[in-house]
């Protein structure tokens, strides 16, 4: 650069020879440099802040906005606007500086200042280059959410744990997209850090392969959708409504009012058992009926007790088969539905089932017979114990006449 400076000077100075015409082009410089940087600069300056702010309000369309408050509140505007009208105005009055040197014939101390110059003025424009790059990857995050966001309302598809994970995806890509630039305008050697995060890498991997695996089951729930936010599941022992799905574990939140966290490892290796994803639930109750009784009558009156209850759904109908022989009763099956599936509602309806059955089934005489044994002896035993009752019997008999009366 500084040799194609020196004589760009000299083709648009060097006619000027004599003292005067120096000292008047000097003067004209100097003038030029105060109009251009303490009046014409600033006001171009702000001109220009306020058609890039119009711009900048009109591409976001109300996204971003908090990033860019906060971004506002770390570096105010006006702050950014004096120190990039300061850098400019320094930019000109050395430019201005190199000319008056270069037309008194000192050349020579522009060729000695002009490297530092450039070194200074090319780490202040990466500085500011990764301000900028940082600044507006941060903003870009924010609109990357509202954007993931308003997708997210636009469709039925994409769950909250989609959005969520989908969200965190992009904007971590795009922070370390951002930083891997800054790297470079800096000259980072990014083969060897690259080389460096590989084996950092392993080794995490080897000491965190639990947390490695709740974290690429989160991204298997996200994609696999057994269950959603608000569902009704049953997760090998545990049982509940799902509260929050993150990236690393489920919460749940079970009848009991605790609240239980499982990692999203152990989801993916259990039975999974979803009772709110069709709408409705089918409940099984098991009833026992006399041996003398009528199964026909018996069903027909549970099925029509089934009907009256107002949490038990009647399309499809609830009905009831005799299912099996047991010990002392014919059972009966009784198979119902609830909609919605909820834990209040399988309580409710089997608590009522259970009472207006026992009821209507009292009115029309079938029992509910309680659990009943038969005890049987062989011949054998049976005549041992005849002959040791009358033994018992005339020993007590003899003791009792020597009693003195």
């Amino acid at each position: 650069m500084t040799a194609q400076l020196g004589p760009w000077i000299d083709a648009a100075l060097g006619g000027v020879v004599t003292p005067e015409a120096r000292l008047a082009v000097t003067a004209g410089i100097l003038l030029l440099t105060l109009g251009i940087g303490w009046l014409l600069l600033p006001r171009a300056v702000r001109t220009g802040e306020r058609l890039f702010a119009g711009w900048l309000e009109r591409f976001l369309d109300g996204r971003g906005e908090s990033s860019v408050e906060t971004l506002r509140e770390a570096i105010p505007v006006s702050f950014t606007l004096r120190l990039f009208v300061g850098l400019l105005q320094i930019a000109l009055f050395a430019l201005a500086a190199v000319a008056v040197l270069t037309l008194w014939g000192q050349f020579a101390v522009v060729v000695a200042v002009l490297p530092v110059a450039e070194n200074a003025a090319t780490v202040a424009g990466r500085a500011v280059l990764s301000g900028l790059l940082l600044g507006g990857a941060y903003v870009a995050s924010d609109v990357l959410e509202a954007y993931v966001s308003a997708l997210s309302d636009d469709s039925d598809r994409i769950t909250a744990h989609q959005e969520q994970l989908l969200t965190r995806i992009m904007q971590v890509g795009l922070l370390v997209v951002a930083g891997i630039t800054v790297l470079g305008i800096w000259g980072v050697n990014l083969g060897g850090l690259l080389v460096g995060a590989g084996f950092l890498g392993i080794v995490l991997g080897m000491a965190a392969r639990q947390t490695l695996g709740s974290l690429i089951a989160g991204f298997v729930l996200m994609f696999a959708r057994p269950f959603e936010i608000g569902d009704w599941v049953a997760i090998g022992d545990e049982e509940g409504f799902v509260t929050d799905i993150t990236i690393m574990n489920t919460h749940m939140r079970n009848f009991d009012g605790e609240y239980v966290v499982v990692p999203n490892d152990l989801v993916t290796n259990q039975a999974i058992t979803n009772r709110s994803r069709d709408g409705r639930l089918r409940i099984h109750m098991e009833v026992g009926i006399g041996y003398d009784d009528d199964p026909d009558v018996a069903s027909e009156i549970a099925e029509a007790v089934l009907e009256d209850i107002d949490t038990i759904a009647n399309n499809p109908k609830p009905y009831a088969i005799p299912s099996g022989f047991g010990d002392s009763a014919i059972l009966l099956d009784l198979r119902f539905w609830i909609d919605p599936p909820t834990p209040q509602a399988r309580w409710r309806s089997k608590a009522t089932a259970v009472e207006l059955i026992q009821d209507r089934f009292t009115d029309a005489g079938i029992t509910i017979p309680y659990p009943q044994r038969t005890v049987s002896y062989s011949p054998e035993s049976t005549e041992e114990s005849v002959e040791r009752v009358e033994q018992f019997d005339s020993a007590g008999e003899g003791r009792a006449s020597d009693r003195p009366v």
